[in-house]
């Protein structure tokens, strides 16, 4: 659909800001890490933190999330090789 080409498109507005919303995504990320990754003696018993399986999975969005934004925060640098 070209409706949808045309509109994103127009993100290049927001080029201007792009450092701002690097460093949010930097500080999210670090509050996620340091969320996920705390001691398991700061959850409670029976709270949803404590149970292992959920720890991973957690660990293991963290890691594929963090690796997305890797991908984003290089592809600009990366993007005239492939011109």
């Amino acid at each position: 659909m070209g409706f949808s080409g045309a509109w994103i498109g127009n993100l290049a507005v927001l080029e201007p800001y792009r450092p701002i919303f690097i460093g949010v995504a930097l500080v999210a990320l670090f509050f996620a890490w340091r969320r996920i990754y705390r001691q398991a003696a700061a959850c409670k018993p029976g709270e949803v933190c404590a149970i292992p399986q959920v720890r991973a999975t957690y660990k293991l969005i963290f890691w594929i999330v963090a690796a997305l934004v890797l991908v984003a925060l290089g592809f600009p640098y990366v993007m005239p090789f492939f011109y």
